[in-house]
């Protein structure tokens, strides 16, 4: 039979394993009495653990939430992958990098040695999808507010200040607050955003969590609406391409390459690659604007000829003359009017 101090850790990590234990069940996985689990039950609830019990013939027990976080037991393959992810915590962008340190630190002074060199040896360079990792984060307790919000289904009401600061006498320095219906909470790149129905403005908008600033009290519950697509994360891809939700590039446009299909494909992304002949193939890529899609097949260094449209074979001219005065030292000046800058992608908000 275990020792008192080793079967409150065993009764512990089973109360934790599933909701509900019946009492039978207990006694017979620790090799105890019916009394001496009710007797274990006290000393964990005398140590702070919410034990609930459940009285009757086929009374058991089950922990409870209670109104502090008292230690916890993980097995190994969980212990493993909490520290995983506290390590890759810096990467949230929702300024919790010091306390996931600390939650790290903790983790691993109580793990077993064997657990420890797992973890000492196990090191993971989280590489982040933004080239910059952004100068803002967001701030933990906004987070906690929109997610609130998210679950309750309640109408928020935030300030959320243009992306660039308005001069001076600007009528538009002093902006209304949205009202939006909070859908979800999504990380992209080491930012947050929260994905809404704009009340106001009667469509969809993605907003940056940074930039939120929460007015008390929330509205009134309202019933989800469906988001286009029905899949949060390709609706998120699908705005930053500049769509309207499809998940559609903006800008798609064909060209004959003058390279083996084989070459193009490795390369080639999402891109549709056709041969045509030994050395030549056609290809039809999209990008969020023209100039991006025409910077995309000059990377294959090849013969170009475009089948269209017209956009592409403009943004070709336009590069054209970036890439000259580039190439001759000239000082970059601003896009003419009649230049075919881009079509750039819809990122409304």
């Amino acid at each position: 039979m275990l020792k008192t101090s080793a079967r409150l850790l065993s009764l512990l990590s089973l109360l934790q394993a599933r909701r509900d234990w019946p009492g039978a069940l207990l006694a017979d996985r620790l090799d105890v009495s019916p009394r001496t689990v009710r007797r274990d039950v006290d000393r964990l609830r005398e140590l702070g653990y919410p034990v609930v019990a459940s009285k009757g013939p086929d009374g058991g027990y089950r922990l409870d939430a209670g109104t502090e976080l008292p230690p916890l037991l993980f097995d190994d393959q969980q212990a493993v992958a909490l520290a995983i992810a506290l390590q890759i915590a810096v990467t949230t962008g929702a300024g919790i990098e010091e306390d996931a340190a600390r939650a790290l630190h903790t983790v691993r002074q109580v793990m077993p040695a064997r657990l420890r060199r797992r973890i000492d040896t196990l090191r993971v360079t989280a590489v982040e999808r933004a080239a910059v990792r952004p100068e803002t984060q967001a701030d933990s307790g906004v987070l906690m507010a929109l997610s609130t919000a998210v679950h309750a289904r309640e109408v928020l009401r935030f300030d959320y200040p243009s992306a660039s600061p308005p001069e001076a006498g600007d009528e538009r320095a002093v902006v209304p607050p949205r009202r939006v219906e909070p859908h979800h909470l999504v990380t992209r790149g080491g930012r947050w955003y929260l994905v809404s129905w704009d009340l106001d403005r009667e469509d969809w908008r993605t907003f940056r969590v940074d930039r939120i600033t929460p007015r008390t009290p929330t509205g009134p519950r309202f019933t989800p609406r469906e988001l286009p697509g029905g899949d949060v994360a390709a609706f998120v891809v699908s705005r930053f391409r500049g769509s309207d939700g499809a998940g559609n590039w903006p800008c798609r446009g064909e060209v004959v390459l003058g390279l083996p299909a084989a070459e193009v494909s490795r390369y080639a992304g999402d891109a549709f690659v056709e041969a045509i002949g030994p050395d030549r193939c056609r290809v039809v890529m999209s990008s969020w604007s023209w100039p991006a899609l025409a910077a995309a097949v000059g990377r294959f260094d090849a013969a170009i000829e475009v089948v269209g449209p017209a956009e592409l074979r403009d943004a070709f001219a336009h590069l054209a003359r970036r890439f000259a005065d580039a190439a001759s030292g000239v000082p970059a000046t601003p896009p003419r009017p009649d230049e075919p800058t881009a079509r750039r992608g819809r990122r409304r908000q």
